[in-house]
């Protein structure tokens, strides 16, 4: 997976997907619906990822992030939108990173 070296903002994140998409890429757009503690993006923060596994912005950071460009990259491949949630309830928090607190939900969908 390649990563932009910057979070960017959400108009650079839309115009990076406007333009995947404009290449013929296949690509999938996941954006932060609810925070509750510990997070370290806002609600609103957006991410998006295109079919060789590159993205630019941030919902999360560390595994939460790398757990979610895997399953945008099932979105592409599906067009299923998926409702993602991490938190200290679940099993895999501390897989995740999330042993400090907190619950992120994540809506990942397929643009265009």
């Amino acid at each position: 997976m390649a990563a932009d070296s910057t979070v960017k903002g959400v108009d650079d994140v839309l115009e990076t997907a406007a333009a995947w998409r404009a290449e013929g890429k296949g690509v999938a757009l996941a954006t932060v619906m609810s925070t509750w503690g510990s997070s370290p993006r806002p609600v609103g923060s957006q991410l998006a990822v295109n079919e060789s596994g590159a993205f630019v912005g941030s919902v999360s950071g560390g595994c939460v992030e790398s757990a979610v460009v895997r399953e945008a990259l099932g979105v592409i491949e599906d067009s299923k939108p998926r409702t993602l949630e991490f938190g200290v309830a679940d099993d895999e928090a501390w897989e995740v990173g999330l042993a400090c607190g907190g619950t992120v939900r994540v809506y990942v969908e397929r643009v265009g």
